[in-house]
């Protein structure tokens, strides 16, 4: 199984991130495919090769073609809504906030798979990002069609590890030269 490849290869001094990837993965009360496009989604976000390729092939193999084709996307268009969004709030004139954003969404609109998978997939990517806008913005679609808090958090903590363990195995990656 690539997860206890991918837990085996995180070093000693990061042994809470190997037992919460175990737990946020392997015990994750989300259903399949909420875990496995939220995995996928948020591997990508990672930017690190070793937590994308070792998580795919289980990603794949537990998702529809289209509901890995949508956590890829989920992906792809908030690594450009993260950026956009967050300058524009982090932008102290307010006139930005007025602005037509003229650009091409149409993902978010019909994602190919069931819209609270998608939100909760593009939450957990923002996160990720750190875009509070977007956070809030996904967080208040979820809620607003019912997802618990719960919910939520457990693809935040999702988001949360696979990023601290791609940062690390990464710098192991980078110092072993």
């Amino acid at each position: 199984m690539a997860l206890d490849e991918l837990k085996s290869a995180v070093p000693d001094y990061a042994k809470d991130l190997k037992l919460n990837l175990g737990s946020v993965i392997g015990n994750s009360d989300l259903p399949q495919q909420q875990l496995w496009g939220t995995v996928l989604a948020c591997a990508i976000a990672s930017r690190s090769p070793k937590v994308l390729s070792e998580l795919e092939p289980e990603a794949k193999a537990n998702l529809s073609p289209e509901a890995y084709t949508a956590a890829k996307s989920a992906a792809a268009i908030m690594a450009m809504n993260n950026v956009f969004y967050r300058t524009r709030h982090l932008l102290s004139d307010p006139e930005y906030g007025t602005m037509r954003a003229g650009l091409r969404m149409n993902v978010i609109g019909n994602p190919g798979v069931d819209k609270v998978d998608f939100e909760l997939w593009s939450l957990a990517v923002s996160a990720i990002n750190g875009c509070g806008m977007c956070l809030d913005s996904h967080e208040q679609v979820l809620r607003k069609a019912g997802v618990e808090r719960e919910t939520i958090q457990e693809a935040v903590k999702i988001a949360a590890v696979l990023q601290a363990v791609g940062a690390t195995l990464d710098a192991e990656a980078t110092l072993a030269g």
